[in-house]
């Protein structure tokens, strides 16, 4: 699924428990995240739940992208990784810095409905995801 799709299934829902089920169900279909990967390490900070983020960089058609894993014990929260995920994964280092990923969240109507502590969470979980594209900038 890709940024536009995402955005158009949101766009879809009409009323906040229709996206709070969708956000658990896209969670819920998010690949198996690799057990040696859960480490304090790439534990993302911030958050109320266990977020774990690791990132990798892949060959893309116009230079590297960088592809991302994650995961929570919290199925609302392993639901919002997922949307983060669809939004950023296989893009470019650059279109990363340049997406305003909490601008997203609110468009397709999640941002606003997220308890303070998931907010804090999610901005701590964007700033992994800037960070890993800022290295990956420097790097270049």
């Amino acid at each position: 699924m890709d940024a536009d799709t995402l955005i158009e299934d949101f766009e879809f829902l009409e009323n906040w428990e229709d996206r709070y089920r969708h956000v658990i169900e896209l969670g819920r279909d998010l690949p198996d995240f690799p057990e040696e990967s859960r480490t304090e390490e790439n534990k993302v900070l911030g958050c109320a739940s266990q977020v774990w983020l690791i990132s990798s960089t892949k060959p893309g058609p116009n230079g590297p992208v960088l592809e991302f894993q994650g995961d929570s014990d919290a199925h609302i929260v392993k639901g919002l990784v997922a949307v983060l995920l669809t939004l950023v994964s296989g893009k470019s280092p650059q279109a990363i810095l340049d997406t305003d990923v909490l601008g997203l969240f609110k468009k397709i109507g999640l941002e606003g409905h997220l308890t303070p502590q998931r907010s804090n969470g999610l901005r701590s979980m964007v700033e992994r995801i800037r960070s890993y594209a800022r290295e990956a900038v420097a790097t270049a």
